[in-house]
């Protein structure tokens, strides 16, 4: 059981490094992967499991400081969409 999948989106490298500390620090989430995106404008996204509510929190945190750009979950992802990450 991985739980939810959580995909946050940000403006720039510095805020997705503080979104995934969020939501780590929110609940018991395992990051799958933390893409820092300097060539395309220093967009940046994370990839995490765990409980809906603690990546919840990490999108929110980043809302907050005005700097997402978006945010999916997926509550009970099929585990073809996570062999390659787990």
């Amino acid at each position: 059981e991985t739980g939810a999948l959580g995909i946050i989106e940000t403006f720039s490298v510095a805020s997705i490094i503080e979104a995934a500390d969020a939501a780590v620090k929110a609940a018991n989430v395992q990051l799958l992967q933390i893409h820092l995106a300097m060539a395309i404008g220093g967009k940046g996204y994370v990839t995490m499991t765990g409980e809906v509510a603690a990546v919840e929190a990490g999108a929110d945190f980043i809302r907050n400081k005005g700097l997402l750009v978006n945010k999916v979950v997926i509550p009970q992802p099929r585990p073809e969409v996570l062999e390659d990450r787990i």
